[in-house]
């Protein structure tokens, strides 16, 4: 055989395996259309906030838990919603992360979709509609929620903006030290003043996800299952890896506060006292940033309510594992930072609604995991029952008689 019949050859076997891949991806990409298979990115980037939803996108989550997710056309996990508010219509905003937003459960059997339905009874505004606007997203710090109530929210014309805090991450998502991350604004204080920092629009990452080649690749990335697919397999294994990496336990020791607190993971060190400058600034900015959005809420003639949250181990219905997990820590109790919380509420006039506390006594009442699904039940976030309990403990708190 001739060089020359040799290339024809090596081309055309070349060619012959290309098209076997395409025809493959082809019944691939059918197939899993057929079946209903997505995995979609719900987060784009944005100028004001690092990201946010994106707008129009929908699929399949299943991360933890499982549920059909669909974002609005205002980049919203919520039903559209009109901006100008209707007629004698109260309208609640509620502002928070993953715990607002609830991708782990349908969107019917979310807090917010929950606080909805129950507010319609409500004696307090009889005779009014009721509507509630879910701003929650995955991820978000006090600042990101402040900073989307300054650039989203107040253009429905909110009567109530309603903060969830979650107590596990939020202060320190507002501290670029313990985040770890230069990919969202942070405030800071400069000169007494709290300012905001928004030098990750000057980050490689950013300019990155906003370039036209990145929105390029997410153009596909949006049609194209196949692409999701190895998206999703790529997450798996990351997990599994993860997994692997923390099966040795920790076993508790006697140690000092500084040695400790060593050993302890960033989301289980709000449990104590701040310990180093990193924590107390921390804290000093998470505070100042809650006051900051009471009074901007004040000042439009709005009413502002905190929420504090619960976290797994708070409500886990087990008073020994709550015991074991106090004292491998080295505290007392586990609501340090609802109890810091509710300090300052009182001391700046806030209205607050704690739901750690009594969701722990529902949660030993009655048997009930209010945190996680299937094997991992009791860890992460809240699943249908303890969205429910929150919306009806949020409830009685706006319900009352002015």
């Amino acid at each position: 055989m001739t060089k020359h019949r040799k290339r024809n050859f090596v081309k055309k076997k070349l060619l012959l395996i290309l098209f076997g891949l395409l025809v493959g991806c082809l019944l691939t990409e059918i197939f899993l259309r057929v079946i209903g298979y997505s995995y979609p990115i719900f987060y784009t980037t944005d100028y004001y906030r690092g990201f946010a939803l994106q707008p129009g996108v929908e699929g399949h989550y299943q991360r933890e838990g499982e549920s059909w997710v669909r974002i609005n056309r205002d980049g919203l996990r919520d039903r559209e919603h009109a901006k100008i508010k209707p007629a004698n219509t109260i309208r609640v905003a509620v502002l928070g992360d993953s715990y607002a937003e609830a991708l782990q459960v349908s969107m019917e059997d979310g807090f917010v979709s929950v606080l909805q339905g129950q507010m319609q009874n409500c004696q307090a505004f009889a005779g009014k509609s009721v509507e509630i606007i879910n701003f929650g997203v995955s991820g978000y710090g006090t600042a990101q929620e402040l900073i989307t109530l300054r650039q989203n929210v107040w253009e429905y014309s909110p009567d109530i903006v309603l903060l969830a805090f979650t107590t596990n991450n939020d202060i320190s998502d507002n501290a670029r030290v313990l985040k770890k991350t230069d990919e969202i604004p942070y405030f800071v204080w400069r000169d007494g003043k709290l300012l905001e920092d928004d030098s990750f629009r000057l980050t490689r990452t950013f300019r990155w996800r906003s370039s036209a080649l990145n929105r390029a690749g997410r153009w596909f990335y949006d049609r194209l299952r196949i692409v999701q697919l190895v998206h999703y397999a790529q997450f798996i294994v990351r997990v599994r890896l993860a997994e692997q990496r923390n099966q040795e336990p920790t076993v508790a020791s006697e140690q000092t506060p500084a040695s400790r607190a060593e050993d302890i993971s960033v989301e289980n060190m709000i449990y104590l006292e701040p310990h180093d400058e990193n924590w107390t600034e921390a804290w000093r900015v998470t505070e100042a940033l809650i006051q900051q959005m009471h009074d901007e809420v004040k000042h439009r003639g709005a009413k502002f309510v905190l929420v504090t949250g619960s976290n797994a181990i708070q409500v886990y219905p087990d008073p020994v594992v709550r015991q074991n997990f106090m004292k491998h820590i080295g505290v007392s109790t586990m609501f340090y930072p609802n109890l810091r919380l509710k300090a300052m509420a009182v001391r700046e006039d806030i209205d607050l609604v704690d739901l750690a506390e009594p969701m722990q006594a529902y949660a030993d009442q009655n048997h009930v995991f209010l945190h996680g699904f299937g094997r991992d039940i009791g860890n992460g976030h809240w699943n249908s029952d303890g969205h429910r309990l929150a919306a009806d403990l949020i409830m009685q708190k706006l319900c009352q008689p002015k």
